[in-house]
């Protein structure tokens, strides 16, 4: 009876499983990223932008998980789960979220497609363009955008919302958006998980939202600040507040008794300043 042949692994991709290994062992983030429909000339650009923070690599699925297989970590096997198509590895020396944070603020404007669907309302703003009259004027005015000749050049006469959120974007929309030099879309790496060697914890949710959380933050601060100066709390942050509010209670309390108020009016005046 013939022994089964098994496959031959090509010396190239065992080098590749050998240096993946090493960087697992080496590095103390691994995070996976998505890079679906990312053309190769933002890959290149972001790879730029992560020089000395973080390593990239693009292996083929069965390599990535032979390589996790062959670093004998047990707890990062649970990381092959989440390796689908069209992936990058990233090894680095940042925090998991760091990392990802990097990610989210690398990503560079893009321009629309037909067939697209919008993330939000895409806005042709008012004022003047660089678009000289012709064909550009039908276009325009195809798409509800009404326009002023203005020295020799097509101004638009008020904005105009030309794609609703979730809406496809049409071949007409999506000319003019190129014209105009309008690029609604952000593109790059997405972060999908990553994994803390040190801990061996892996983190499913990892997208941060650094301009969103400081308007939240500016917004309870704000209703923080304005509770606090209500009931006389004092502290570094109130006490300018509240001199300035006994200030002005002071100066009606002097305009009430000027008047020669009865005590209650007095009260019932202070009351509602």
């Amino acid at each position: 009876m013939k022994s089964k042949k098994t496959a031959k692994i090509p010396e190239r991709k065992k080098k590749e499983v050998e240096q993946i290994v090493k960087l697992i062992k080496d590095k103390k983030t691994i995070l996976i990223a998505s890079i679906k429909n990312l053309p190769a000339s933002q890959f290149q650009e972001i790879g730029k932008k992560l020089r000395g923070k973080a390593i990239v690599k693009v292996p083929k699925k069965s390599l990535m998980i032979m390589s996790i297989d062959n670093s004998k970590n047990e707890e990062l096997k649970k990381l092959k789960e989440h390796i689908k198509e069209d992936f990058a590895v990233l090894f680095s020396d940042l925090d998991c979220f760091e990392l990802s944070s990097e990610l989210v603020e690398s990503k560079s404007p893009a321009r629309a497609k037909a067939g697209q669907e919008s993330p939000q309302d895409i806005e042709v703003p008012a004022g003047p363009t660089d678009l000289i009259p012709g064909p550009a004027i039908t276009e325009l005015g195809a798409l509800g955008i009404q326009i002023q000749i203005e020295k020799g050049k097509i101004s638009i006469k008020e904005p105009k919302i030309i794609v609703k959120t979730g809406e496809k974007i049409s071949s007409g929309a999506a000319d003019i958006m190129n014209k105009l030099d309008i690029k609604p879309f952000s593109v790059g790496f997405v972060p999908l998980v990553a994994f803390d060697i040190k801990s061996g914890k892996l983190y499913t949710s990892i997208v941060i939202d650094k301009k969103g959380a400081l308007e939240g933050l500016t917004h309870d601060f704000g209703k923080a600040m304005a509770f606090a100066v209500k009931i006389g709390y004092i502290c570094k942050d109130t006490i300018r507040l509240l001199i300035g509010k006994a200030g002005m209670h002071e100066k009606a309390i002097e305009t009430i008794a000027s008047k020669g108020n009865t005590q209650e009016e007095t009260k019932e005046e202070i009351k509602n300043e």
